[in-house]
């Protein structure tokens, strides 16, 4: 018996060596079965989806009912973001609810947003059909809470597709989830009842992303919010599927990590730690310190003008970013592999408040220069440098240097990879203005190099470097000090 139990041990040695000579190597940790969890793992590798994050710049915009407010209410300021104000306990929802009435915007001209964000360099906007308050901005067939019963009476929804897209603009709809006009709406299913009238909820919220996707073809995809209320996150099942559907009404369709959660409970990225949908939409009003933390995932990054104020609010107050500050955080968020997009918040009556109409003209002037260091651009996989950003051009292999911080020295160091040199350094406002470089310094991991400005830059700046075709072989050589 003893020797009949080695015999069956030393087999089952043998097998477990020969699996581990055979079996390929894990390519990631060990996992937990999800029924609801990411449909995909890795980047969505499509023609759509590298158009998306090819844009680099794009345009928000918060619209709706609760502009009239303008952040005030009988006289009193609401600090929080405008299209909140309705959950203030100043205000009563029958009063709130009867603003639609007066939602007649005079003055707003979709061509004149497109156009606008045209020439201050947007390659695609997110447009609020409904935000929390359920205000739809399209005549909706399931509610009675839209544009249609308002005195402007016009679809909004599709006069704002249609310009954008005639300005060669996609167009992505937001939409949330949280709806509290809707009688079914729940935070909470804590009931039988709740139950039941979520039940009904969740009926009205698929037939209107699906009314959406029929009516506006053209559109790109879907920017959800509003998905944190513990009674949707319970719906994985419903969530999962109705996700499946929509991809399937319309191919190629876009979709956040925002929408759903998987069993348990888990938002963004699944209980693997896997991302949920195309692409991460946690950046929401901050930016990745390095590429570490997007984890290989294609991200895109929310920003308002001031601290956060979304809809019109005629008090922004605190801080209000300038333009350098912007393009800025755009540079940074291209060179992490991710869209900067930014919010603009129209008056009631439709037009843009100056201070925005000044930060697109501002922004367009360096965008008619620049794009090129922004458009079609990733991580360039070089060392982050002090004095700014650095992207490469996915298309081309052009790399570009976008200086905020020039040395005092005037020297802007460069450290490229092992076997990389230089072709050719040039100024892209100026394309005919080339570069002094020289190398002055080698390792095993590089080897380094200073571009000599030939003056001291006013305004973000931007230097095209276009690597040799052959690999380089450095001149210098350095003894390493002996420690």
């Amino acid at each position: 018996m003893i020797e009949k139990i080695s015999t069956l041990f030393i087999v089952l040695l043998f097998n477990i060596f020969l699996f581990a000579q055979t079996a390929p190597l894990a390519t990631h940790r060990p996992s937990t079965y999800l029924k609801y969890g990411t449909h995909r793992l890795g980047k969505r590798p499509d023609p759509l989806m590298q158009r998306w994050r090819d844009y680099g710049f794009g345009q928000f915009i918060h619209w709706g009912a609760f502009a009239i407010t303008e952040g005030q209410w009988k006289g009193k300021n609401y600090p929080g973001a405008t299209e909140f104000i309705s959950t203030w306990n100043e205000v009563s929802k029958n009063e709130y609810e009867s603003l639609h009435k007066q939602f007649d915007p005079k003055e707003f001209n979709a061509t004149a947003w497109a156009r606008q964000a045209k020439e201050m360099g947007v390659q695609y906007m997110i447009f609020t059909t409904k935000h929390h308050d359920g205000f739809c901005l399209w005549p909706s067939k399931y509610t009675n809470y839209t544009i249609a019963n308002s005195p402007y009476k016009k679809d909004i929804v599709e006069e704002v597709v249609n310009a954008y897209d005639k300005e060669g603009i996609d167009v992505y709809l937001y939409f949330s989830i949280i709806d509290w006009n809707h009688p079914g709406y729940r935070v909470a299913l804590k009931t039988d009842a709740d139950k039941k009238s979520y039940e009904q909820f969740k009926t009205f919220t698929a037939n209107q992303l699906k009314e959406l996707l029929h009516r506006y073809p053209k559109t790109k995809g879907f920017w959800f919010d509003g998905t944190w209320d513990q009674a949707w996150i319970q719906q994985a099942g419903f969530t999962d599927s109705l996700e499946r559907e929509l991809r399937e009404l319309h191919p190629g369709l876009i979709i956040g990590s925002r929408f759903r959660a998987d069993e348990y409970g888990r938002r963004h990225f699944d209980s693997n730690g896997d991302l949920m949908g195309d692409y991460e939409q946690g950046w929401e009003r901050k930016l990745p310190e390095s590429i570490e933390d997007v984890h290989g995932n294609d991200w895109d990054c929310v920003m308002t003008v001031p601290e956060n104020k979304w809809g019109y609010h005629s008090d922004w107050g605190g801080h209000v970013k300038t333009s350098v500050e912007l393009i800025e955080m755009m540079a940074r968020s291209v060179s992490l592999d991710g869209n900067f997009v930014l919010n603009f918040g129209p008056k009631p009556q439709g037009n843009m408040r100056p201070e925005e109409n000044k930060l697109a003209k501002e922004i367009g002037a360096w965008m008619k220069i620049n794009h090129e260091a922004i458009y079609d651009c990733d991580y360039a996989g070089l060392e982050k440098q002090d004095w700014g950003y650095i992207t490469r051009n996915n298309k081309t292999g052009k790399y570009y240097l976008i200086i905020f911080n020039p040395p005092v020295s005037g020297a802007v160091r460069l450290k490229l990879l092992p076997g990389m040199g230089i072709k050719k350094v040039y100024d892209l406002k100026n394309l005919d203005t080339n570069y002094n470089i020289e190398e002055v310094y080698k390792d095993n991991k590089g080897t380094e190099y200073f571009i000599h400005l030939k003056n001291n830059p006013t305004e973000p700046k931007v230097i095209v470097m276009e690597p040799a075709d052959q690999e380089h072989k450095s001149a210098v050589i350095y003894e390493k000090a002996k420690t």
